[in-house]
């Protein structure tokens, strides 16, 4: 059974760099405040770590 994480956008995307805003886009975080949870795999991981500075991240078992 693998892990779940809960990511939730709490910084706005305006002025970030594109690959961040797309990043954000693809981890299904649209709007400021919104709240997805995802698998706790390498490669949402690793999204997650490029936009650190924008969300925060709570892991769900």
């Amino acid at each position: 059974m693998a892990n779940k994480i809960q990511i939730k956008l709490v910084r706005s995307t305006i002025g970030q760099k594109p690959n961040v805003v797309s990043t954000v886009r693809s981890l299904g975080l649209k709007k400021l405040n919104s709240t997805v949870e995802q698998e706790s795999s390498a490669p949402i991981l690793g999204m997650v770590a490029t936009v650190q500075h924008l969300v925060e991240v709570k892991e769900i078992n």
